[in-house]
């Protein structure tokens, strides 16, 4: 089957978030693009297509799945595959990205991005099934980088490393979440530089940015707050290394006015222009 390569799309957009469904209906959002949960749009009694299809009139959409546990020893399920296939045909995306992580196990779904060891075997099922989904998608994938909060007593490869080789050997793109990076460096103790430097910067096609919180012992990725000013700073040091690609902050809790993450959004496009006039 041909593989629908992912295009270099520079634009910034949003979390598509049903408190803001009548701004994106009803105004012109200064968005590029928008970005939805995957399986939002898939089960029955989700969130309802017909509005999905009239924000894609305006504005590319990015499928952003969060349970299709790529890392699951189990291999993928076969009827959420068919219905993220269905979608894909249906809303013709920007991107299709899921998560460097697995969530199910014997049929039970823990509904977390639970992690995996950085090992042969793990990159085996890893690349096994990101395989099986993007012939069955007929598209190259975007693999996220979670947040991590445990470490593994074996490894074979950092993160950095082991999202190369599967690049390597799959053909897929990275979507690089920035503020991931922050949280797993600071709670694990290594250097975020020394993590985008480890990225094949040809591979990023997408960047998240997001807030997080402090846990007891550890940073949180909660999503529930503003973008800090350790993250932007972290953002403008990933553009050096891999370029203009396109961005989005990340919102799913204590969702504020979408004038707020339009300011945001905004002060991402300034990073941006001003690395890029760095660059020429």
């Amino acid at each position: 089957m041909t593989t629908i390569r992912n295009p270099a799309f520079h634009g910034f957009g949003l979390g598509l978030r049903s408190q803001h469904y009548p701004d994106f209906l009803e105004h012109d959002v200064d968005v590029d693009f928008v970005e939805v949960i995957s399986e939002n749009f898939m089960i029955a009694g989700g969130r309802p297509l017909h509005i999905l299809d009239r924000v894609r009139e305006r504005h590319p959409v990015a499928l952003h799945g969060v349970s299709m546990s790529i890392g699951s020893a189990d291999g993928l399920d076969r009827d959420h595959l068919a219905r993220l296939k269905a979608l894909v045909e249906r809303i013709d995306p920007l991107f299709v990205s899921d998560h460097l992580c697995w969530t199910a196990i014997e049929g039970f779904n823990s509904h977390d991005l639970l992690p995996i060891p950085y090992t042969q075997e793990a990159m085996d099922v890893m690349c096994a099934n990101l395989a099986h989904a993007q012939d069955a998608l007929g598209r190259a994938m975007l693999i996220e980088n979670p947040s991590s909060y445990v470490t593994f007593a074996r490894a074979d490869a950092t993160e950095w490393d082991f999202m190369a080789e599967m690049c390597a050997r799959t053909g897929c793109d990275l979507l690089l979440d920035v503020n991931n990076i922050f949280i797993s460096a600071t709670n694990h103790g290594f250097d975020a530089i020394t993590y985008l430097d480890g990225v094949p910067a040809e591979r990023v096609r997408q960047i998240h940015l997001a807030g997080h919180s402090q846990g007891k012992d550890l940073l949180i990725d909660t999503h529930d707050r503003p973008v800090p000013a350790s993250v932007w700073a972290l953002y403008d040091a990933a553009l050096a290394r891999v370029g203009p690609v396109a961005t989005m902050i990340e919102r799913d809790d204590d969702i504020p006015p979408l004038a707020d993450l339009l300011a945001e959004l905004d002060q991402a496009r300034r990073i941006a222009a001003v690395r890029e006039r760095l660059a020429a």
